[in-house]
């Protein structure tokens, strides 16, 4: 979540269609799951200011938070969200309560860093990580057992191509920017095959995407 997005509402909702399958549980998550959470259009752009933000899509971040153990950013998406949502907690910008809630939530969440080029990291409950990448998310994920939110593109392209990420839960915006940046814009070196857990259509037409890692063929 961030600020800037289009605040849209009417349109069409719907209960979710769950695909989840009978050999394979939707029950409670498996420990240790790092779960890849991003706003993204029809043509890829997760552009943070092309998505519709509404009481909806802030309500879907906020109960994804409140699941996961811990959030991990890169240093960029760290300072964006440092900048703005800080000062809506502090009551500082005035904001709907819906985003007031997350603003507040997110204050008290343990928050993960990479980053090589920055070491300090005021913001409450805030953590660097430094080192091996692999061997650092690893600890992390094995460490919070609820599971861990990734909130940056280009981090999350690094931890794919390290067959890191467990599990992917997108908001879909009706939109085609025509720009980028595209999710993976930089590559993957082969395909992610995903299994759908389900789809979730909101009042604004925007669609909350749940996939996981496809199991191996038996």
């Amino acid at each position: 979540m961030g600020g800037g997005a289009e605040r849209r509402g009417g349109g069409w909702a719907s209960q979710p269609i769950s695909l989840c399958s009978q050999k394979r549980s939707c029950g409670p998550r498996r420990m240790g799951l790092l779960i890849f959470s991003m706003n993204i259009t029809l043509d890829g752009c997760v552009d943070h200011e092309e998505g519709i933000a509404d009481d909806e899509t802030h309500a879907f971040f906020t109960r994804l938070m409140d699941e996961a153990g811990a959030m991990l950013w890169g240093r960029v998406t760290y300072e964006m969200m440092e900048s703005y949502w800080p000062a809506v907690a502090r009551g500082d910008v005035e904001a709907p309560p819906v985003m007031r809630e997350w603003a507040v939530k997110l204050q008290a969440k343990p928050k993960y860093v990479v980053s090589s080029t920055r070491k300090d990291f005021p913001w409450s409950n805030s953590h660097h990580i430094a080192g091996d990448l692999r061997t650092a998310v690893q600890k992390l994920k094995d460490a919070t057992p609820a599971g861990v939110l990734l909130g940056s593109g280009k981090l999350a392209t690094e931890l794919d191509r390290q067959d890191l990420i467990d599990e992917y839960r997108f908001l879909v915006h009706p939109r085609i920017s025509g720009h980028g940046p595209t999710l993976h814009q930089s590559g993957l070196p082969g395909t992610r095959r995903l299994e759908l857990v389900s789809a979730t259509p909101l009042r604004s037409g925007v669609v909350a995407m749940h996939y996981r890692r496809a199991r191996a063929p038996a």
